[in-house]
């Protein structure tokens, strides 16, 4: 049933509330349960694909589902608990009931010394085994004595479900905006993102008018990605102009960093260079595979896609990451709010970044019969701004040839691709400019 979204701390903090106590996974009934939840503010299609299928190098695992999962002491104390919080059991573990020593279950036991009060996220998709995961205070807390393990779990064969919606612009041309959701309680590496990814459809969806088509994109982390390129890959290959993987866009740190993308080349890779030269306050960082998060699956030779990743903490790290300490309280609700803001920013600014072909190349087009030209040559401050716009207009005609695109003249102008908002508004009300398909330059 869908229901109101209204854009609010509290909103947020409440639909928060809802995801965070969900056994999630990279398949199966949590993984649903949430894409249901995240239906009712912006509606999703399920795209599902078969347990065993095989995705390029990959294969599609059988889903996990999980009922309980304990571990009770000699004294019949339960030092962990999936029903306490779902990282005290190691994702993806395999069924046991069984006793056995406390020598003998620390091979099952996972925690960090380091951070002796943090429970660590543990996953074993693809390699069956069972396990806990708890504090470094609480193990090095346990007594001698037998301790009873139990995982009431199953895998099945089932799908990997991928969710997605589209809005549509006036143009193919596609932007990728992505985020996963597979990490079970924990809140600015998963929920900031999706979250987040809401916000932008709805301020997306309010615009009167988008010239690009937006896809939005929610599925577990790697598996998910691969999958929706083993569905769209050819689509991408076509349409995709820009892509964001959206993740850990909480916390205390204040900018936005911007991974680019392998090539360097894309859309937004030219977009956000741009506008840091023009008062945004981003951080660009080059493209590494050897961290980072979906975008690496976009980015691999055999794609080349132009897709970016933005993080607020992620790129750089922070204590909290893979552990229970990532919580509500460290991700916040305002950081969601302000990341939604900057990001829309950026994206407004796109719809002014294209390439555009000139109707009317040979000399220049009569510009005062189309009510494109001043009329009066006192000057004002009105007539200063009728003399910028006219001053882009003409810049925009001359280099609209087809390869240029509006922040190559944006830059010979010394001004922000913004700026040209009107006088483009005007040109192709005038079909003086229409644009060109920028994926096959």
């Amino acid at each position: 049933m869908t229901q109101t979204y209204t854009e609010s701390e509290q909103f947020y903090s409440d639909l928060y509330d809802k995801l965070f106590p969900i056994l999630r996974s990279i398949t199966g009934p949590g993984l649903r349960q949430s894409y249901d939840i995240f239906s009712q503010y912006m509606p999703l299609e399920i795209s599902s694909i078969k347990t065993g299928t095989q995705i390029f190098d990959w294969q599609v695992p059988q889903e996990w589902h999980c009922s309980e999962a304990y571990l009770e002491a000699p004294d019949g104390t339960r030092v962990a608990d999936m029903h306490r919080l779902n990282l005290e059991v190691v994702n993806y573990s395999e069924a046991v009931d069984k006793i056995l020593p406390l020598d003998e279950l620390q091979n099952h036991l996972y925690s960090l010394p380091e951070q002796p009060t943090a429970i660590p996220y543990v996953t074993s998709y693809y390699k069956k085994r069972w396990g806990f995961c708890l504090s470094q205070q609480a193990r090095d807390s346990l007594p001698e004595g037998n301790y009873r393990a139990v995982v009431k779990s199953q895998f099945v064969d089932g799908n990997l479900d991928i969710a997605q919606t589209i809005l549509e612009g006036d143009s193919k041309q596609e932007v990728l905006l992505s985020s996963y959701l597979c990490h079970p309680s924990m809140a600015n590496n998963e929920l900031s993102g999706p979250l987040v990814l809401l916000g932008l459809y709805h301020r997306i969806k309010k615009w009167p008018k988008r010239r690009y088509t937006y896809r939005f994109a929610l599925h577990p982390e790697t598996i998910g990605s691969l999958g929706l390129l083993h569905l769209e890959h050819k689509n991408f290959s076509k349409n995709m102009v820009a892509g964001l993987i959206i993740n850990c866009v909480g916390g205390k740190q204040q900018e936005l960093t911007f991974k680019h993308s392998r090539n360097d080349n894309g859309l937004l890779d030219k977009l956000l260079y741009h506008l840091n030269d023009h008062g945004h306050g981003h951080r660009n960082i080059s493209f590494c595979p050897l961290s980072g998060s979906d975008e690496r699956q976009y980015n691999a030779p055999g794609f080349q896609f132009p897709v970016c990743c933005v993080s607020r903490s992620f790129h750089d790290g922070y204590s909290q990451y893979h552990t229970s300490l990532d919580d509500k309280e460290y991700m916040g609700i305002k950081p969601l709010l302000d990341s939604i803001d900057k990001l829309e920013r950026i994206f407004l600014e796109m719809e002014q970044t294209t390439v555009f072909e000139n109707q009317y190349p040979y000399g220049e087009p009569q510009l005062s019969d189309r009510g494109l030209y001043p009329t009066l040559s006192f000057f004002s401050e009105e007539r200063k701004k009728q003399v910028d716009e006219l001053n882009q207009i003409k810049m925009l005609l001359h280099y609209s040839d087809g390869e240029y695109d509006t922040i190559d003249i944006a830059n010979k102008m010394g001004i922000p691709v913004s700026d040209f908002k009107v006088a483009l508004e005007k040109l192709e009300a005038q079909k003086l400019l229409i644009m060109k398909d920028h994926s096959r330059r």
